[in-house]
C-alpha cells in the first residue's frame, strides 16, 4: 500500500538526503511493513506543496505504547 504524506521543513530536507531515516506519525492509517511512503514537501504558510516528492519504503514498525506515544508509531524507511 502506498500512503501519499506532507513533510515540512525540516524535516523534508532531512528525509530527503536520507539523513532521517524513519518517520514518526499518527497512526491513523494502516501501516505496515513493505508499504511505501510518497513524501512531498508542503509549505503550510503558503497551503501549497512546493519541491520534489521521494519514495521510501516501510522496513520497520514501532507502535508498543512501552517505547512510543500511545496512538503513534515510528516507522523506520530505506
Amino acid at each position: 500500500m502506498n500512503h501519499d504524506l506532507k513533510l515540512v521543513q525540516p524535516f523534508y530536507d532531512a528525509g530527503y538526503n536520507g539523513s532521517k531515516p524513519f518517520e514518526v506519525r499518527k497512526n491513523d492509517r494502516p501501516y505496515a511493513v513493505g508499504d511505501t511512503l510518497t513524501l512531498a514537501e508542503y509549505d503550510p504558510a503558503a497551503q501549497e506543496y512546493v519541491g520534489p516528492k521521494f519514495v521510501r519504503e516501510v522496513t520497520y514498525k514501532l507502535d508498543d505504547p512501552a517505547y512510543v506515544k500511545d496512538g503513534y508509531v515510528i516507522l523506520g524507511l530505506k
